[in-house]
């Protein structure tokens, strides 16, 4: 029959046989013996202790169990012998990794109070992932913003459920290290020397002053007060930054996975307004490629900053990187701003391409003017300018554009004129004369009216250079002209232009003048008479005088035919 011996290791009481304490006993002396450093000796000691302990705690099966020589050596081959680590820790300094003692050990989740901002959930949840905690820092914020909040509450509970590593095991669980004597000196030796270090570094000669004082004054405590909420101004400046620029990044991967697809597959309508004004010859993915670095690097650069004003001793991403990532970004300026060069360059000289041609107007003649549209492209009649892409009546692709500038003037000559200038833009005179040649325009005079394309068209292979077209119509002194409603948009012209039709002179009748237009059909006020111009008034109004008496006769005699019919037939 063997004694046991009642002990206490940690806090927790355990029954152990006679032989098995001796060898505990020699075990822990001879780990004591073995610690190069006696400085915190007594703190590894009871770390060491509470390690035994739960060691033992879970090889017993029941709390009455007595722990014997069995269950001890498993213990001690868990936790290592002591003359193991015996010798001096520098000469392991130069050792590699692989001539060290190692055992795997799966991690447990703990949170990390020592790399803590909050409460350590993000440090924590680091370790366990194997990945840097200001990443898992980042997604915490990623997710509470696209979850409007919900993942703070989530965070709240990591922070009630999940334990602190407040002990040496505890931390080395949290980190995956074996729970062995090494590592347990180590950790504990870490932590002691950040210690000192704050202490060695510490103004004695201040705190001795304030100790002796034994006081703060008034201005020590308003400069800590202001210097903390500067801090807390720094990390929302941080904070805003890494959104921004987070934002703006991800915008930037969702148009290079969306103009740069269409680039690849080179079909649909974004590819035909790119192809529509493009003159580099340069495909879309690149295009997008290349604004990617040159937009994306620098906000890159800003949410490092970001990250760096939120956590202290960021870790740098590398000289290498930061070569590598100033290289790419300078290309994609350069490629650029060779692109913007050629594509400026298109549009360096500008031409015309103009017709003339009479239309049978005389001085006294009444000429109206009407915009008309081709129901084809649009109903409506009315400039807006810019362009569009449309398909004519045979399908084919045409550039459809409603910069159309309708412009009246007088002239001394017999009969009127039309002129008509396609302007538009290219890299040399000759090509810009051939695009403006190629515009499609048109017009009708029929009757006295003068019906004008409120529209024009080029084919889609000449691409958008800036095509315009202006009508300028010469009419003879004493002509009569009336425009239509829808031509107010396209006459809204400043003195350059010499337009002597006015903005709200529409649906009038106006004789033409050397200098501009009278109204015949407005109140006598708004125009006094002047002699032939008077006379000619005169004999407008005379003559829609007689054109109504005739309409009024003609309407009088239609109701007394109708008469007549009714009372034949009631007969």
């Amino acid at each position: 029959m063997k004694k046991t011996v009642n002990i206490n290791l940690a806090g927790t009481f355990f029954h152990i046989d006679e032989d098995a304490f001796a060898k505990l006993q020699r075990y822990l002396d001879a780990i004591r013996r073995s610690l190069t450093d006696p400085e915190g000796s007594d703190e590894i000691i009871k770390d060491i202790e509470a390690r035994i302990a739960e060691l033992f705690s879970e090889k017993l099966e029941r709390t009455t169990q007595v722990v014997s020589i069995k269950e001890l050596d498993e213990v001690i081959a868990v936790m290592g012998q002591p003359e193991d680590y015996a010798v001096d820790e520098e000469l392991f300094d130069d050792a590699p990794k692989s001539s060290k003692r190692r055992r795997s050990s799966s991690k447990q989740l703990f949170r990390d109070i020592d790399n803590k901002i909050i409460s350590g959930v993000s440090a924590g949840l680091g370790h366990y992932l194997g990945i840097d905690s200001i990443w898992v820092r980042l997604i915490w914020i990623l997710l509470t913003l696209f979850s409007s909040g919900t993942f703070i509450l989530i965070y709240v509970l990591f922070w009630i459920l999940v334990p602190a590593a407040v002990t040496t095991s505890d931390k080395l669980k949290m980190t995956g290290e074996p729970i062995n004597i090494s590592n347990i000196e180590k950790k504990f030796k870490e932590g002691y020397e950040n210690v000192a270090d704050k202490v060695k570094n510490a103004d004695y000669d201040k705190y001795g002053q304030k100790v002796k004082s034994s006081t703060t004054t008034f201005f020590d405590t308003l400069g800590n007060i202001l210097l903390t909420l500067l801090n807390v101004f720094v990390k929302l400046i941080g904070i805003f930054i890494i959104i921004v620029s987070l934002s703006t990044l991800i915008g930037l991967i969702v148009g290079l996975f969306t103009a740069g697809t269409f680039g690849f597959w080179g079909e649909g309508e974004l590819m035909d307004w790119y192809q529509m004004v493009d003159t580099t010859s340069a495909p879309l993915w690149l295009i997008s490629l290349l604004t990617f670095f040159a937009v994306g690097i620098p906000f890159f650069v800003l949410f490092i900053l970001g990250l760096k004003m939120l956590v202290k001793n960021l870790k740098s991403i590398g000289t290498t990187a930061k070569i590598t990532l100033f290289i790419v970004w300078l290309g994609a300026i350069i490629g650029l701003g060779i692109f913007a060069i050629k594509q400026a360059t298109e549009t360096a000289y500008d031409a015309d391409a103009i017709t003339e041609e009479t239309l049978n107007i005389r001085t006294g003649d009444t000429l109206k003017v009407k915009m008309v549209s081709n129901s084809i492209y649009e109903y409506d009649a009315r400039r807006r300018g810019g362009l569009n892409i449309k398909y004519n009546e045979n399908d084919e692709k045409v550039i459809y554009s409603t910069d159309v500038r309708l412009i009246v003037r007088a002239t001394e000559d017999s009969i009127a004129k039309i002129v008509i200038e396609k302007s538009a833009e290219s890299s040399s005179y000759l090509n810009a004369k051939k695009k403006a040649e190629a515009i499609d325009y048109g017009y009708s005079f029929n009757n006295n009216t003068l019906a004008l394309d409120a529209y024009l068209t080029t084919d889609f292979k000449n691409k958008y250079r800036d095509q315009e077209v202006t009508v300028i119509l010469y009419l003879p002194v004493g002509t009569i002209l009336y425009a239509d409603t829808n031509t107010y948009s396209f006459h809204r012209n400043n003195s350059y232009h010499k337009d002597i039709l006015n903005n709200g002179d529409e649906e009038k009748f106006l004789i033409i003048e050397k200098e501009g237009t009278h109204c015949l059909d407005c109140p006598e006020e708004e125009y006094p008479s002047e002699s032939w111009e008077d006379e000619v008034r005169q004999e407008f109004r005379e003559e829609k005088k007689i054109d109504t008496l005739r309409t009024n006769i003609a309407d009088s005699i239609e109701i007394n035919n109708q008469s007549k019919t009714i009372t034949h037939e009631n007969n």
